[in-house]
């Protein structure tokens, strides 16, 4: 009995620090590059182009192949057979079943075949890298990913804060409306209307809070796990952070054009359509190859043994062969123009990706520098917002100002310190991704 409620208590402390862990930016990001299905899977990819390198090194070397056949005839109008003399008796045998046997050993090696078969293993070479890249192009899009819902959650937890503290002044507003209706100094209409406000501060909060575990959710699927609570770090963000200097346009862009693996794909891609036309003009040229092997072959209905048959038998040859297209339907002429187009489709790519890549830099500079500026605003219209629902909070117990005013003044607080939070994340993040196309993190 010890025993178990030792195990169970073992089991218990083990779940609760599990389940009390709480995930900080990189250890999202190092998670999600060993488990996210869809890198594991451009991993594979990887792993096959490997192979297919492998294989085309191969086909350089020659081939060797090993063969026997073994068979058992049957004659059944044969009459004539073997015969022996023993002790001056003649004896006759006649074998109707026989059995044959025959062994060889092959080699093939194709020497040249305008250099296709290199040009294949340059190719599968490039395939293999451009497959790398493409799993680094993942990677670097789950990494974007996860910074923005992490910011997004941050940006969250912060504005259910806010939410918090518009829901205490809205009790406090509802216990004061109270009171002053019990001295005759509010009607109850008005106090319905404070009262309503208490329960869109309320519900406000709960909005809240359903959208910060959506998107814990997300970034919880991002990284692949299904069976655990799950919870992020909250760092502190400061407003140094979101005023810090934004880089460059063109700096940010010529960093990204220098490191950012899908345009080193397309480049690539270039390369690859530049030997498949090379692999496509092989097509018209000759192939020369060169055999040679040796076989041997046994009989039962032969007097000699089975050695002397493997010896006697032994037939060994070599020889080279030249194959020289001269009509081909038109299939060498085509392969070379498709290739062509494939060369122009290439270079179109590259440029469709380094328009597509400073789109995205320009994006992120651009609502960078717009939010920084907001920020700056919302900090003084916070400011100017929170002394003016004071002013207005004290004159509404004074009885100085309606109802109506207070609750604009509230409302007029409650979007100014929204408007803050939300610039000085969306700021913040935008400073990040900007340092990560610009390769600094």
């Amino acid at each position: 009995m010890r025993k178990i409620f030792i195990i169970l208590t073992v089991l218990f402390i083990a779940t609760a620090v599990h389940a009390q862990k709480k995930w900080t930016m990189q250890e999202c990001i190092e998670y999600a590059l060993q488990n996210n299905i869809s890198l594991q899977k451009t991993r594979l990819a990887r792993r096959t182009a490997t192979e297919e390198l492998k294989q085309s090194e191969a086909a350089l070397l020659p081939s060797l192949s090993a063969s026997t056949n073994q068979s058992v005839g049957y004659r059944p109008w044969t009459n004539s057979g073997v015969a022996t003399v023993t002790n001056g008796t003649v004896s006759t045998s006649v074998n109707k079943t026989y059995y044959n046997g025959s062994y060889g050993l092959n080699a093939s090696w194709t020497v040249w075949n305008g250099n296709r078969n290199r040009n294949q293993v340059k190719l599968n070479r490039l395939s293999e890298q451009q497959a790398e890249l493409d799993s680094a192009t993942t990677a670097n899009s789950i990494q974007e990913q996860i910074a923005q819902l992490y910011v997004q959650i941050l940006y969250l937890n912060e504005a259910i804060g806010v939410n918090e503290q518009s829901l205490e002044a809205s009790k406090m507003n509802e216990q004061r409306g109270q009171t002053m209706v019990e001295v005759g100094k509010m009607s109850k209409a008005d106090l319905a209307q404070l009262t309503a406000q208490r329960a869109t501060d309320e519900y406000n909060l709960v909005n809240a809070h359903s959208n910060l575990a959506d998107y814990k959710l997300q970034l919880k699927q991002l990284l692949e796990i299904t069976d655990a609570e799950f919870d992020i770090v909250i760092p502190e963000a400061t407003n140094e952070q979101a005023l810090a200097e934004i880089p460059s346009l063109p700096a940010v862009y010529e960093a990204a054009l220098a490191h950012r693996p899908e345009i080193e794909n397309s480049r690539l891609n270039i390369q690859s359509s530049d030997v498949q036309l090379s692999i496509a003009k092989a097509q018209g040229l000759p192939t020369v190859s060169m055999t040679g092997g040796f076989g041997t072959s046994t009989n039962s209905l032969s007097n000699n043994g089975w050695g002397n048959q493997m010896k006697t038998n032994l037939d060994a040859s070599v020889g080279a062969s030249v194959s020289i297209p001269i009509l081909d339907n038109r299939s060498a002429r085509t392969a070379v123009n498709k290739a062509k187009l494939q060369q122009e489709q290439a270079l179109l790519d590259l440029q469709e990706q380094q328009k597509k890549l400073y789109s995205t830099v320009e994006g992120y500079w651009l609502d960078a520098n717009t939010n920084q500026q907001k920020f700056r605003a919302a900090l003084l219209n916070v400011e100017s917002e929170q002394l003016s629902y004071d002013l207005l909070s004290e004159q509404f117990s004074l009885g100085l100002k309606n109802i109506v005013e207070l609750m604009n003044g509230k409302t007029n607080l409650l979007n100014a310190q929204q408007n803050m939070l939300q610039s000085k994340y969306m700021t913040i993040l935008d400073l990040q991704l900007l340092k990560f196309y610009k390769g600094e993190i």
